[in-house]
């Protein structure tokens, strides 16, 4: 099992050096995952509040940036589940307009097909592309195994291609 280096988990976490490096690319996914930038960045408050208070459980199996990326799949998660959010997406519906950002986050074709995948598969795809994670890091990150990660991404891209069939691909 590859070890990284351990930082110092008797102290308190230098936190402005782990928002400084990690907190764009959390921000990012976090917007990715859930579609809203306000959300976006309750979740990466919310990850760095996490990653304070469980500093001391950090044991260096993998990277600082793999940690604190599946502490962050895990608020975005908790998010999507919460009632709040789901009250708010049953409101939308009703109202029969899809929620738009004032700009829009994208226009992007590609990132809305990932957008409308299930979510096991959408994970995969913004960290393995989006956050260039590696299959073993994505393993670590989602707590599952290395080829479960590849499957998923084998059937993700799949649905990719068809999704776009006409728009990126010729067939």
């Amino acid at each position: 099992m590859e070890h990284f280096p351990v930082p110092d988990l008797k102290g308190k976490p230098d936190m402005q050096r782990l928002i400084r490096e990690y907190g764009d690319s959390i921000l990012r996914m976090c917007v990715l995952y859930l579609h809203d930038i306000h959300l976006a960045e309750d979740a990466v408050q919310e990850t760095y509040i996490r990653v304070y208070e469980k500093w001391g459980q950090f044991k260096g199996n993998c990277s600082e940036k793999t940690w604190i990326t599946s502490i962050a799949i895990n608020v975005c998660k908790s998010q999507l589940r919460s009632a709040w959010f789901r009250n708010r997406l049953c409101k939308e519906e009703a109202q029969k307009e899809p929620f738009q950002e004032d700009p829009p986050l994208w226009d992007d074709t590609v990132l809305q097909e990932i957008s409308s995948l299930k979510p096991r598969y959408k994970e995969v795809i913004l960290l393995f592309y989006y956050q260039e994670m590696k299959t073993k890091e994505i393993a670590v990150a989602l707590g599952v195994t290395e080829s479960a990660v590849s499957v998923r991404l084998n059937r993700a891209r799949k649905q990719l291609k068809k999704s776009l069939k006409g728009w990126y691909y010729d067939e």
